[in-house]
């Protein structure tokens, strides 16, 4: 079994910010493979069902998101998952361009709060996750703003495809390839070089 993970501030106010594009990625994927969000438990909101024919519990925390720590903890300690090997992380990530994602197995949390409460939770940073690219803060713009704001049309709509992207590495990686994930679907620079973390 595999918890899948995406990372969101809970509340309308949140909706369609670059922040909560992990939430957006869970609800992408439960659309598509018929799972229903509905159930509150382990501080999230959850949807049991399967992926690529394993089964999985999608979840979007509702602790905000400097407390995520707390929902992937309790879910773990539930559910008896390998966090090293059956969690997945998906949170927006400010050093990628828009659209794009890259798979790691490992990692520091980059100054991601949520990434930071998950790890401190944990004890460790080896876990799988999906970085979803919002793109680099502007110049003399308060991070805080710019994570919570919200996409341009354009952005956005770039956005919706590497959502369908990121739920096709995730049914990668519950297929127990994550090395493949990695290798289809991590940014690559003009040169085709894979650009490092």
């Amino acid at each position: 079994m595999y918890i899948i993970v995406g990372l969101g501030n809970p509340g309308k106010e949140y909706q369609n910010t670059r922040h909560n594009i992990g939430f957006d990625v869970i609800d992408r994927l439960a659309e598509e493979e018929h799972i229903s969000l509905l159930e509150k438990k382990h501080k999230a909101i959850i949807g049991k069902g399967v992926v690529a024919g394993v089964k999985c519990i999608l979840a979007k925390p509702v602790t905000y998101m400097n407390l995520s720590g707390e929902s992937v903890r309790e879910l773990i300690d539930y559910y008896k998952v390998d966090e090293e090997t059956e969690l997945i992380v998906v949170s927006d990530d400010i050093s990628l361009d828009v659209g794009s994602i890259r798979v790691r197995k490992k990692g520091s949390a980059g100054g991601h709060n949520g990434l930071k409460s998950i790890i401190g939770h944990l004890g460790h940073d080896t876990f799988m996750r999906v970085k979803m690219g919002v793109g680099e803060k502007p110049k003399g713009w308060d991070l805080a703003d710019y994570v919570l704001g919200h996409f341009s049309a354009p952005e956005r709509e770039v956005m919706d495809e590497a959502c369908g992207r990121a739920t096709e590495a995730i049914r990668t990686m519950v297929s127990g390839d994550p090395d493949g994930a990695m290798n289809r679907f991590n940014v690559k620079n003009s040169s085709g070089n894979k650009k490092e973390a």
